[in-house]
């Protein structure tokens, strides 16, 4: 919400399949495209987590999100990052722009994950990127993104990624990527995401 809307909701209301897709443009890449990321987010609850594997095929970039004030939902970053690789198969994992993301960065006093935690696991899964954000303060949540979405184009050797025709896959924060030149018509870049 903090990414696509410019605010933190108060009372979030989680739709009833547990995912919700939002949109986002940027003004970035070669030669001023527009990157147009649509970002499926799976909710990262147990009870939508079978849901949310149907949305990681064909993702570019994944964004994994766990909570720093709470240890358990570190702990299942190894289990959403394999649900993710087993079901949106990418071809590099060792390649694919996975993104870490610490939330609730304004709770300091209330973290239980330290960022040395966080670090090292991002070293042991191929150097991912790390960042501390805050939802609700807006803190690193855009330069996450942009980070994300840059190593996703930097990664395609083609000028476009054509979206596919149905979607099936795991939970995390995918994204699909769709580069078009900077103009005032439809189009652009596409990114479809999802967060966990």
């Amino acid at each position: 919400m903090r990414l696509v809307h410019a605010h933190f909701p108060i009372n979030v209301v989680i739709p009833k399949d547990g995912s919700e897709v939002t949109i986002k443009n940027f003004l970035g890449g070669k030669q001023d495209k527009i990157i147009k990321m649509q970002i499926w987010d799976t909710a990262g609850q147990e009870k939508f987590q079978s849901l949310g594997f149907a949305f990681y095929r064909g993702a570019d970039c994944c964004a994994l999100t766990f909570d720093l004030t709470n240890p358990s939902s570190f702990e299942a970053l190894d289990k959403w990052k394999e649900g993710f690789i087993d079901n949106a198969q990418p071809d590099d994992v060792k390649t694919f722009p996975f993104v870490l993301i610490g939330n609730k960065v304004d709770r300091e006093s209330e973290r239980k994950v330290t960022s040395q935690k966080a670090e090292a696991w991002c070293k042991e899964n191929d150097d991912m990127l790390y960042f501390e954000t805050s939802a609700k303060e807006g803190v690193a949540v855009n330069e996450a993104f942009i980070e994300m979405v840059k190593k996703g184009i930097a990664r395609e050797s083609t000028n476009q990624i054509l979206m596919p025709d149905s979607i099936g896959g795991a939970s995390g924060g995918g994204i699909k990527l769709q580069a078009g030149k900077k103009d005032n018509k439809r189009g652009g870049t596409n990114v479809k995401g999802t967060c966990c």
